[in-house]
């Protein structure tokens, strides 16, 4: 009885086999049904309804398409633009030497050719040298004291105690690269092999970082300790991994400099932290975390929505 049994006349199985192909292809619809929600759900995510950062909201809309009957502009110059050339260095920057070139037979007929008031042509061109760097060596020379007998060395001077292997120079060529261009430290090592022609360690070169960043530790404490006296703040945050946790990285934008401040917590109290529990300037923000103790003038995207809506 459990069996179904199969229809004996021949409509009833045509029938029958319809109703299972229109079974599968409803299964097939269903399926492709719960996918394409899946999609718009992920699609609609945003950072009220996720842990997306506020900065990801902001979409680039497409370029609308060419008015009809105009064509699709060319890369390059446009008809009736002026036109713009690079401006010649001025002749105190000129330090490879200046070449002049004459011609004294015509190229079409070979007459000589007579002197014309007519400017000469110039091209400047730029070089780099061969190999751009200097290995100085410094030697301290040791003296023997038979009071203490002990031997003692002259002191290097405190520039070479401190740069070690690197110079000034090449130590802020190697923090540009990291930190300007974000390049990794085996992009770094390349550049360096390659170009200047010497070979630095992964591990030396995060050395060099470090200490760069010690360098640079108290006119940080400076910029910091200056912003809760700013007339003027815009704040933003956004997320990132840093060994594998989840870190904030805060900027702060002031009227002359901007502040990055990596914190472990995207909440209002890195505000308090940094501003204070008072602040009379006016701060720009995205109306994501408002600390509730601070007495905060805020004017937010929605604040400034709001008011052009009203005018």
């Amino acid at each position: 009885m459990g069996t179904e049994a199969t229809p004996s006349c021949s409509n009833c199985q045509r029938l029958q086999a319809q109703l299972d192909a229109l079974q599968a292809h409803v299964e097939t619809l269903q399926a492709t049904i719960q996918q394409l929600q899946a999609q718009l759900a992920a699609a609609r995510k945003d950072s009220s309804t996720s842990s997306k950062p506020p900065s990801s909201d902001i979409v680039k809309p497409p370029k609308p398409p060419p008015p009809q009957g105009q064509d699709q502009r060319r890369i390059g110059g446009q008809p009736g633009h002026p036109k713009h050339e690079r401006a010649l260095f001025p002749p105190e920057q000129v330090n490879g030497g200046a070449h002049d070139h004459y011609i004294e037979l015509c190229p079409t007929c070979g007459h000589g050719l007579q002197p014309t008031a007519a400017a000469p042509r110039v091209v400047q061109q730029i070089e780099i040298r061969a190999v751009p760097r200097t290995i100085e060596e410094h030697c301290s020379h040791p003296g023997w004291c038979p009071h203490c007998q002990k031997v003692h060395w002259a002191p290097f001077p405190v520039t070479i105690e401190r740069g070690g292997l690197v110079g000034p120079r090449l130590t802020t060529l190697i923090a540009y690269l990291k930190g300007a261009c974000h390049a990794s430290f085996s992009t770094i090592r390349k550049f360096l092999r390659d170009v200047i022609q010497v070979t630095i360690s992964r591990g030396q070169l995060a050395k060099i970082i470090g200490k760069v960043s010690q360098a640079l530790e108290p006119p940080y404490k400076e910029l910091l300790e200056d912003l809760p006296t700013a007339a003027r703040l815009n704040i933003d945050e956004t997320g990132h991994k840093q060994n594998g946790e989840r870190m904030w990285t805060w900027c702060f934008r002031a009227g002359l400099y901007t502040l990055f401040k990596i914190d472990p917590t995207r909440s209002g109290d890195v505000l308090i932290e940094v501003l204070g529990t008072e602040f009379n300037g006016i701060l720009g923000c995205d109306y994501w975390h408002r600390p509730k103790s601070a007495q905060i003038r805020l004017i937010g995207v929605d604040t400034l929505q709001h008011q052009a809506s009203r005018s």
